[in-house]
């Protein structure tokens, strides 16, 4: 959610405060603006709307300057106009910040700051930050002495970057609970942005800010410091990927181009972990000893949206294989609750970004509690990532659509080498995790047979164009698929859609269907395909439009379903990562012939990074 690019260096700044907004487009915005140093004051240029119109007042207004701030703004207090753009400005336009986050006390402080004389022009919280800066600014301070002294009266997640003619030639920017690094360029060039994308076309060498951090960018470099412990080195971090991995390709969407990724996506993360002849894997993230891992009596594992399907497909996933007790919970929702943290407890915390505000509290609760902490996360260098006891990472390279799709199926193949690794170190054989290792291995190879059936399934979606609600079922493992493949066609196209148990339909969604309700069926080969099929026949006697999928001819469906989306075979444990794809192709072509947005759904954000 917001993004937030900085730029201090001898180059024209605008023209590389653009390229990083264009870069975090993904994260969901809906104004932006910049604020830019040009020796005289703080020239600000401020527009609701896309980047489009963000660049045509920079193309009469012109701001000169090689220091600056710019900012993607995705609405929390206060509806996206141009008053409640960032930057935001004080009383006397010498200063100028933008902010990701929401500040919990603004109401307080904006009260206090009034009785003050200090007049708002906008509704948002940021306002009243910058107007604390301002009067907490002593004269003969500097502006990391003044910012500092302000946040120590903020309370709420924030990131923050700050400019002002007081001080200039200068970057001033903070981080707690919201995502915020520094670029560190040659030449003396100095970035800032809420993560790698906006600054990786100047440089690839990163610091990250931890909760409670500062830091100052000059001429002569960058100090990093924190709220109560002072000067602090976070260390000088290498970004794995380069700039192609975050352009279309060719695509015309960054979605397409990620569910095309995913052979390559699911070989990455498989990538040196797999252990043929010990039917095994090497998963050098976890530090558990073996006879720590015995002691392993139960997990939770806490995610949002996307994630927490994983999550679902996880749990099965480790009961089957290792035999342990697991639990899947909202992250929005195991943050407040007073949950039952036992010994033996490990919490296990899913994100593609690293960064999700409610899985990283869940997570910092459940540290707090004493449970031991495992992240699987994508970001290398993410919060997530850094505050958990262990973990692994996806290597699934970037992912700008907004809606989740190689990142799932690698969440998937991630748990699944998990699981192997508990479960053979606790009852599972040697020949049935060779049997896993195989399958794994032929994943990749079976995702391009489906992708190389896209045109059928562009084909099938033009049937359902104009469908007002949809219906998915499935079964056991399928059963997280169909609920990610309705919220797949929710978030691009904008179809109510639900997924459901397929037993689960007789207890009220089965007064929904007729004539007009597309059906989608999760109907592979596996241990309870015939008590699916049983479940098709309940639609099919309601005259709903069933599509199936499956994992061979079936011919028991024969009169039964009007179209058929094939998959090959693979083990029951692993045909969620097949029988996802042709669903995430169906939610795109779909969306793209209604003439949505499937890169940037509305009201949709990337990766939240607020309550």
């Amino acid at each position: 959610m917001c993004g937030i690019v900085g730029y201090l260096g001898d180059r024209p700044a605008v023209p590389i405060l653009l390229a990083g907004l264009r870069r975090l487009e993904y994260r969901g915005y809906d104004s932006a603006g910049v604020a830019v140093l040009n020796g005289k004051g703080v020239n600000v240029v401020r527009r609701e709307g896309k980047l489009d119109s963000l660049e045509r007042a920079l193309e009469e207004h012109s701001p000169l300057g090689t220091t600056g701030i710019a900012h993607t703004r995705w609405a929390t207090h206060g509806a996206p106009t141009r008053e409640n753009a960032h930057p935001h400005t004080s009383r006397g336009g010498d200063i100028s910040i933008i902010h990701n986050g929401i500040i919990e006390n603004a109401d307080a402080l904006r009260e206090a700051l009034q009785r003050e004389g200090y007049v708002f022009t906008s509704e948002t919280d940021t306002e009243a930050v910058v107007h604390l800066i301002d009067h907490v600014w002593d004269p003969g301070m500097s502006m990391e002495a003044a910012v500092a002294a302000a946040l120590r009266e903020v309370e709420g997640p924030y990131g923050i970057a700050v400019v002002s003619t007081r001080d200039p030639e200068k970057i001033v920017v903070a981080r707690n609970g919201s995502p915020l690094l520094i670029g560190v360029g040659e030449d003396g060039e100095l970035m800032a942005g809420s993560d790698a994308a906006a600054v990786i076309a100047v440089t690839r060498d990163v610091v990250y800010l931890d909760d409670g951090d500062y830091a100052v960018l000059t001429r002569d470099g960058y100090e990093v410091h924190h709220l109560e412990r002072g000067p602090v080195d976070r260390g000088l971090h290498r970004v794995s990927w380069d700039l192609e991995a975050i352009e279309k390709g060719g695509y015309e969407h960054f979605m397409l181009k990620e569910i095309m990724e995913q052979p390559a996506s699911l070989r990455d993360v498989m990538r040196g972990r797999l252990l043929q002849e010990e039917g095994d894997a090497r998963l050098g993230g976890i530090t558990l000893s073996d006879m720590e891992l015995a002691e392993v009596q139960r997990i939770v594992i806490t995610a949002c949206g996307t994630s927490w399907h994983a999550a679902l497909i996880g749990e099965y996933l480790l009961e089957e294989f290792a035999r342990i007790p697991v639990e899947v919970q909202y992250a929005s929702e195991f943050r407040y609750r007073n949950p039952v943290i036992e010994d033996g407890t490990l919490v296990i915390a899913i994100s593609q970004s690293g960064e999700t505000a409610d899985t990283l509290a869940a997570l910092r609760e459940a540290s707090k509690r004493g449970a031991r902490t495992m992240g699987i996360v994508n970001a290398v260098g993410s919060t997530i990532a850094r505050e958990t006891d262990f973990g692994v990472y996806l290597h699934a390279g970037p992912e700008i659509g907004v809606a989740s799709t190689k990142a799932f199926t690698s969440q998937i193949v991630a748990l699944t080498l998990v699981a192997l690794y508990f479960g053979r170190r606790r009852s599972m054989s040697v020949l049935d995790g060779r049997r896993i290792v195989g399958a794994l291995e032929a994943l990749p190879g079976q995702v391009q047979e489906i992708l190389d059936q896209a045109d059928e399934i562009e084909e099938l979606a033009r049937e359902f164009v104009d469908a007002s609600n949809f219906l998915y079922l499935g079964r056991g493992y399928q059963f997280p698929v169909a609920l990610e493949g309705a919220l797949k066609l929710k978030e691009v196209s904008y179809i109510h859609a639900e997924g459901y148990p397929a037993a689960e339909m007789k207890h009220g969604p089965i007064a929904l269907i007729d004539e007009k309700m597309p059906v989608v069926v999760l109907a592979p080969r596996d241990s309870v395909y015939g008590k699916v099929v049983s479940n098709i026949e309940e639609v099919k006697a309601r005259k709903g439009r069933v599509t199936a999928v499956v994992s061979d001819d079936a011919p028991e469906l024969d009169g039964r379903v009007e179209h058929r989306l094939r998959i090959p075979q693979t083990l029951p444990a692993l045909l969620p990562v097949l029988s996802t794809i042709p669903l995430q192709l169906l939610a795109y072509h779909i969306a793209v012939m209604r003439g949505c947005d499937v890169d940037q759904p509305r009201n949709l954000a990337k990766s939240v990074t607020v309550e």
